[in-house]
C-alpha cells in the first residue's frame, strides 16, 4: 500500500513549506484537491480535507490509525487534528461549503483552482505551482494577488516576499493566454521562477 513516508522518499518532505506558511498566516482549514497521499499540509494545519479519485489514496486514507502514525513527529502543536478524505472528482460539485476553507492547495493536479475556486473564502490562500498552468491561471485573475513565492533549496522550504513584482514575468509575453493555459494545461515559462506562489483571494472568488 502506497504510503506518505514512501511518497516522501520519492518526492521529499514537503512539511516545510506549509510550516513557512503557517508560520505567517493563520491557516485553519485547508483543501487539497489531487492529494494521493501526501499528508504534508497536516504536519502545520490544524484541518485537511484531501481529495482523489486514485484508488491507492482511498485505501491509505481509509486507515485512521494508519495515517496518524504516519504524522508522528511531524506535527507542529495544534496540527493534525482533523484529517478528511474524499474520494470523488474534485472537478465535479463537492460536498463541500461554499468559501469554508482558507487555503486550497493546487500542486502537480490539473485544473484545481477553476474547479475548487468556489471553496476559498474571501481572503483565503491559493498555494499554487505551475505544473498543469494553475500558477499561471492565478497570476492572470484579478481576483488574486501574490503575497508571497514559495523557494526550495537544498531540502528547505522558505517565504518571500520581497521583489515580488520580479516574479510572474513570462519570458514570452504571449503565452500569458488563461485560454491556451487551460487548453494546454502548460504553465508559462518565467523569466525568475519559484517552486510555488501563494496568492490570496482578494474578493469572493465564486465559482
Amino acid at each position: 500500500m502506497a504510503t506518505w513516508s514512501q511518497y516522501r522518499g520519492t518526492i521529499g518532505d514537503r512539511s516545510g513549506a506549509f510550516a513557512a506558511i503557517s508560520a505567517v498566516r493563520h491557516v485553519e482549514r485547508a483543501l487539497y484537491p489531487g492529494c494521493y497521499v501526501d499528508l504534508s499540509p497536516s504536519a502545520a494545519i490544524a484541518a485537511v480535507t484531501y481529495v482523489d479519485l486514485d484508488s491507492r489514496a482511498a485505501r491509505f486514507f481509509a486507515d485512521p490509525g494508519g495515517v496518524s502514525a504516519q504524522l508522528t513527529g511531524f506535527t507542529r502543536p495544534g496540527a493534525g487534528t482533523e484529517v478528511e478524505f474524499l474520494a470523488v472528482d474534485y472537478t465535479e460539485p463537492l460536498p463541500l461549503p461554499d468559501a469554508g476553507y482558507d487555503l486550497l492547495i493546487s500542486l502537480f493536479a490539473p485544473a484545481v483552482w477553476d474547479s475548487c475556486r468556489r471553496y476559498l473564502q474571501p481572503g483565503g490562500l491559493l498555494l499554487a505551482n505551475t505544473s498543469y498552468g494553475d500558477a499561471s491561471l492565478a497570476a492572470l485573475d484579478p481576483n488574486l494577488r501574490l503575497v508571497a513565492i514559495v523557494l526550495h533549496q537544498d531540502g528547505r522550504y522558505r517565504l518571500e516576499t520581497d521583489h515580488l513584482d520580479t516574479y510572474l514575468v513570462a519570458g514570452d509575453p504571449r503565452s500569458a493566454d488563461s485560454e491556451a493555459i487551460r487548453r494546454t494545461r502548460r504553465g508559462i515559462d518565467y523569466t525568475r521562477p519559484a517552486w510555488a506562489y501563494l496568492f490570496e483571494a482578494v474578493a469572493g472568488v465564486g465559482r
